[in-house]
């Protein structure tokens, strides 16, 4: 009798233990802020991203804000977007931000659509440790200039489920078939040099097939784009096509154009820039409470 009443405390103690550790996990102990640094998504030593996490987050509510920076799909370092970072985690709180890096392309490594299933990579690890992590897998991505081309790529051709709602593009490429890349006797060799020609159809137009103003359809994501008007990098009439193609599609989208450059804007203009992205993620990637 005294054996029988033992193993009835003790598998009641243990049951009580493990439901009070459950209900603390999940409401009485508020998970706390966390910071990983460098965490890999492949096999490349380059396939590294910096996560942050919000406290308080849980698995039906926290949405992913994901940061591409640029530098013409051959250098670039995600610590050029940090300049977001702090923003991000005081105008949204409640989201997770991630800031990645991809492969650089190389004579070795192809960026397209490398690029893009980088990408593909990062959001596909986060959605399978989604409970793990304790975030909701709906993004916002935010890019600049090749790290904007790659967002607006994966977006348009790469996001079959839709987890992505939103995009902020920052002087993205966005139609190569621009005669400003067009008629540049050196960009076609340069395009070509960067495209896996193996994964492609033999014959492909890679001018067309990577250009995001091209593919935009009724599934797109609402987009913000934002330009400059005398970048000698990315040509006003890419912005133009791209802001056309959503207008047709009708796709919720915004289209700024600031004085200056490739980004080299007035601090007012790069806090408009922040503004909007902020509205963009409270409107599209907003968190319930």
């Amino acid at each position: 009798m005294k054996k029988i009443l033992v193993i009835v405390l003790f598998f009641g103690i243990h049951f009580s233990f493990v439901s009070c550790s459950k209900d603390n996990d999940n409401t009485e102990q508020p998970l706390v802020a966390e910071t990983f640094m460098n965490v890999s998504y492949g096999g490349n030593p380059q396939e590294k991203f910096d996560l942050y996490l919000p406290a308080n987050r849980s698995s039906d509510k926290t949405k992913v804000i994901v940061l591409v920076h640029g530098g013409g799909w051959i250098e670039g370092d995600k610590a050029d977007m940090d300049f977001l970072v702090p923003y991000i985690k005081l105008r949204h709180p409640n989201h997770a931000i991630v800031n990645i890096n991809y492969v650089l392309a190389d004579a070795n490594t192809p960026a397209f659509p490398n690029q893009f299933l980088d990408l593909d990579a990062v959001i596909n690890k986060l959605t399978a440790e989604k409970d793990e992590l304790h975030i909701l897998p709906q993004f916002g991505l935010v890019g600049a200039s090749a790290g904007a081309h790659i967002s607006l790529m994966y977006d348009y051709a790469y996001d079959p489920d839709d987890q992505v709602k939103m995009v902020g593009d920052i002087v993205g490429p966005t139609d190569f078939t621009d005669p400003f890349f067009s008629e540049n006797p050196n960009f076609p060799a340069y395009l070509e040099a960067l495209v896996d020609e193996n994964a492609y159809p033999v014959g492909t137009d890679y001018a067309a097939v990577l250009s995001p103003a091209l593919l935009v359809a009724n599934a797109s994501s609402p987009t913000l784009l934002f330009y400059g008007n005398t970048d000698p990098l990315v040509p006003l009439s890419n912005a133009t096509t791209l802001n056309t193609a959503l207008n047709n599609a009708g796709i919720d989208h915004n289209f700024t154009v600031y004085d200056g450059g490739h980004g080299d804007w007035a601090p007012i203009d790069i806090e408009d820039l922040k503004a909007q992205i902020s509205m963009y993620v409270d409107t599209y990637l907003e968190v319930s409470e």
